[in-house]
């Protein structure tokens, strides 16, 4: 369809030159941009804002009706009342960013009716463009993705520096600081599983949950839930991304501990 495609251009478009203007004021590493704390132990510098007004004016223009929700903006209620909402995490993995490491991205998803209808990461000092299309497939450089086929929870690679005791079965691979990135490997066939038990944020996984999805892989919250997005309150908790052969195994191992954090009795 002639008219979806060039929609579709035109958001790879403002994606990548968003995340090529990230990449410049980040200068191969060396951080020129001044940085501050949102609260205790959250890092915020001026590149998410510049990137957050760049990907507001360029999307706008792209979808005039379309709602906005983003991490570096103050969010309204008007989001609630359109049918379509953009959801961006300008720069998802600011801590790798401030250190001079690659693993950063760019967010950006398109929602409707509470799914997500196109999914980008643009990680630019990786050299990666990742996009899906809501029944279309997911493509890393335009190369099709697959999750992997594993079916025993053990021996499963996470991206994680260490692991918990309870979880020594598993096994370590390189953690990018950027969440969606983590994700993006669950659809690569790179890792196996992505799992938190805390409360998280649509922006940090909207556009990825569909390049998983797409890719084949399960996306849930930390209860085996599916992820709806452009809620009133636009949070989830925990997550739980995974290839689709051990998801179920993944849920019965991390419910009980998400039942427990939350004061819920055992299912």
């Amino acid at each position: 369809m002639p008219e979806a495609e060039a929609h579709l251009r035109a958001v790879i478009s403002a994606v990548a030159d968003a995340a090529d203007h990230a990449l410049t004021l980040w200068a191969g590493g060396e951080t020129r941009v001044r940085q501050w704390e949102k609260v205790p132990g959250h890092p915020v510098c001026e590149a998410d804002l510049a990137v957050d007004a760049m990907l507001r004016a360029r999307l706008a223009a792209i979808d005039p009706d379309a709602g906005w929700l983003s991490e570096e903006t103050a969010d309204t209620v008007h989001r609630l009342g359109v049918p379509r909402v953009w959801v961006v995490d300008p720069i998802d993995g600011t801590r790798d960013y401030l250190r001079g490491r690659p693993g950063w991205s760019v967010s950006v998803a398109l929602v409707e009716d509470g799914a997500v209808q196109i999914g980008l990461l643009a990680a630019p000092a990786r050299n990666e463009l990742w996009v899906a299309q809501l029944g279309q497939g997911a493509t890393r450089n335009g190369q099709r993705l697959r999750a992997g086929s594993r079916t025993m929870l053990p021996g499963a690679r996470v991206p994680a520096d260490q692991l918990p005791r309870v979880d020594r079965d598993l096994v370590t691979v390189d953690k990018p600081n950027s969440i969606a990135l983590r994700m993006a490997m669950v659809a690569a066939d790179e890792a196996d599983l992505v799992a938190t038990v805390r409360w998280g944020n649509e922006w940090d996984v909207a556009a990825a949950a569909l390049i998983v999805q797409e890719a084949g892989g399960a996306v849930t919250d930390a209860l085996g839930v599916p992820l709806r997005f452009n809620r009133p309150q636009p949070t989830a908790f925990g997550l739980l991304c995974a290839a689709p052969g051990i998801h179920a195994a993944a849920v019965e191992r991390l419910a009980p501990r998400a039942r427990e954090i939350l004061g819920q009795s055992p299912a």
